[in-house]
């Protein structure tokens, strides 16, 4: 079976809880980078690593990395590659993202030609071909330049992994699913205690936290660019879908997710029943000030409105001191506020016992976490 260099990308902030999900599915990261994780593998694997990854954005095969401060450089990297060891002779191709940074090859058109042609030319000549059809399956291509160093990538995901096919309804600037899943477990969340989000917006945070409570894979309801490639057998790819599927169970209590506006609960539970846990939640419309909970130990993930325009501001920071009161209500609750607006610490009243810079899409924020209350009211 081959193996290869598996790059798994993910946002910015969650290179830690992408590792600990690949070393918990039996894969040991051999580098991390920012944004990056790095991991061996073989076909097989890839399919569970993008049926099963919370945090990942993207699988990726590397098939090159090498020198390329020219288009001279960069094309012979290309042709280097052994093409028939990854493309059939029928293969659909194209590179369909391409980055480059603090490097000499900055136009992505050129590069993007340079890289096709020189792909085309090497697999005709390997396959003693005058011309590649493009009528079989499709395979896209990223390639990265940085520092006038070359990757070049297979995408194994397709579309990224964040489309896991539940979210059909969305409201304004809601957080993708991946970052949903990634402050959850940021926030220390296993599964094993009662856990609320109580301005749920589309209900993206209840819906990863069901996933993460029931051990419902990701990625269950989507294909991937792997599959169409047909390089993992049939019936294996069945028994690895049907394994994950045996795996998912039903929590020991329901996760709350409420919201003060009636049509966002009303998308969440839309956007449940599509993802298959809509039994896990128990939805409500409820305002958020009036929270409470009779269990002893729990955990409020949320992302609440961040104030951005300045008639919303005062709105917000209100909002945010209403947020402290609800945490002072709870005893043995921990609380995480994933917000972008700078001013959230000083209107909670009180410093994160942990902060952690995220990046919602291209927005900065920050995931403040406040540990487990004693009761003890706080200065």
């Amino acid at each position: 079976m081959n193996e290869f260099t598996v790059r798994l990308t993910t946002s910015f902030g969650l290179e830690s809880i992408l590792k600990k999900e690949a070393n918990r599915l039996g894969y040991a990261p051999v580098k991390t980078e920012d944004g990056s994780v790095f991991v061996k593998g073989g076909y097989e694997d890839i399919l569970r690593l993008d049926l099963s990854l919370r945090t990942a954005n993207r699988v990726l095969i590397q098939v090159a990395e090498g020198k390329a401060s020219s288009f001279d450089e960069l094309y012979d990297l290309v042709y280097s590659i052994d093409w028939k060891e990854h493309l059939p002779k029928d293969a659909a191709f194209s590179v369909e993202k391409i980055t480059s940074v603090s490097s000499a090859l900055f136009s992505r058109s050129d590069c993007q030609a340079i890289i096709k042609k020189a792909a085309v030319e090497k697999l005709k000549k390997q396959y003693a071909a005058g011309a590649i059809s493009e009528t079989g399956p499709y395979y896209p291509l990223i390639a990265r330049i940085k520092n006038d160093v070359c990757s070049i990538y297979l995408n194994a995901s397709g579309e990224p992994l964040n489309k896991r096919g539940y979210r059909l309804n969305k409201l304004k600037a809601p957080i993708s699913e991946t970052l949903a899943a990634g402050i959850v477990l940021l926030s220390g969340y296993t599964g094993k205690r009662e856990f609320a989000d109580i301005m749920c917006g589309s209900g993206t945070i209840a819906i990863e936290a069901a996933m993460i409570a029931s051990d419902m894979a990701p990625g269950l309801n989507r294909r991937f660019s792997v599959d169409d490639w047909h390089v993992v057998d049939t019936n294996r790819s069945k028994e690895i879908r049907e394994r994950a599927r045996d795996m998912i169970h039903r929590p020991d209590y329901r996760i709350l997710a409420s919201d003060i506006d009636r049509n966002a609960v009303r998308t969440s539970i839309s956007n449940a029943k599509r993802c298959g846990t809509d039994s896990f939640i128990a939805f409500q419309k409820a305002d958020m000030r009036d929270f409470r909970s009779r269990a002893k130990f729990g955990t409020i993930v949320t992302n609440p409105p961040y104030g951005e325009r300045l008639s919303d501001r005062r709105e917000a920071e209100e909002l945010y001191k209403d947020l402290r009161n609800v945490f002072d209500s709870l005893t043995g609750w921990q609380m995480s506020i994933i917000t972008a607006n700078p001013e959230f610490q000083r209107c909670f009243g009180k410093k994160a016992d942990r902060n952690r810079k995220l990046y919602n899409g291209n927005m900065l924020t920050y995931l403040y976490s406040y540990n487990e209350n004693t009761g003890e009211k706080y200065g």
